[in-house]
């Protein structure tokens, strides 16, 4: 027998806040919403979480909603993103079609990565905008880039790990420090900044490349992220 319960259930989105560095700018993904409400605005991918079907037929998990999303409103292989939940958003007037809660999600992509981002499904059209200047967004997006902008600023500061998906595969220090410093908004000492990442490499975080030097200017060490 089916249960019944006393209490509404609201309905579950998830929306992602997509990061790149990109022209020496943090930027953010947008999307033009190609359908209403909002139709034509700005917003971050994402959708409603699917709760019939799939293998166990009561649907998707979270997680599995905001890959989905990805996939289907910008076409990015999600394969390899970081993609961490963040908050939840349950304002009761958030969405003018009724009670909604959103999952917000941070995702980082590689810069190496631009040429996979296409408009898909709903969306009109896709673009990368300053993520410290983005133009009006639908919703309660602002609220929610902003949530995500200060927890990468606070968590850059503790765990290193989601820098390494902003730079390339093999790095120098001086392209990790420049990723510090886009994110963060400041200038690092760079005496302070070696010591700094040397201390990764110490951790088995990071391991040089015998016998590669960077090409072009003054030739560095080059690293790689140790694989976990």
């Amino acid at each position: 027998m089916a249960r019944t319960y006393r209490y509404a259930r609201p309905a579950i989105a998830v929306d992602i806040v997509v990061l790149t560095i990109r022209h020496e700018l943090l930027q953010v993904l947008l999307i033009r919403r190609g359908l209403p409400p909002f139709k034509g605005q700005w917003a971050l991918p994402g959708g409603f979480v699917r709760v019939e079907g799939g293998r166990s037929g009561r649907g998707e998990s979270l997680d599995g909603a905001a890959r989905r999303e990805l996939r289907e409103e910008t076409s990015l292989d999600v394969d390899d993103v970081w993609l961490e939940q963040l908050h939840a958003f349950g304002a009761p007037t958030r969405d003018p079609r009724g009670r909604v809660i959103s999952v917000a999600y941070l995702a980082v992509v590689s810069p190496e990565r631009f040429s996979q981002v296409a408009a898909a499904t709903d969306a009109d059209d896709t673009h990368w905008v300053p993520a410290d200047d983005p133009p009006a967004l639908a919703f309660d997006h602002a609220e929610i880039l902003a949530f995500a902008l200060a927890h990468l600023r606070a968590r850059l500061a503790q765990d290193p790990r989601v820098a390494f998906h902003l730079v390339p595969r093999e790095l120098t220090i001086g392209d990790l420090r420049r990723v510090y410093e886009i994110i963060e908004r400041t200038t690092y000492d760079k005496a302070n900044f070696r010591r700094r990442f040397l201390r990764l490499v110490d951790e088995g975080k990071i391991e040089q490349i015998d016998g590669q030097q960077s090409t072009g200017g003054r030739p560095a060490a080059v690293y790689r992220l140790v694989a976990r």
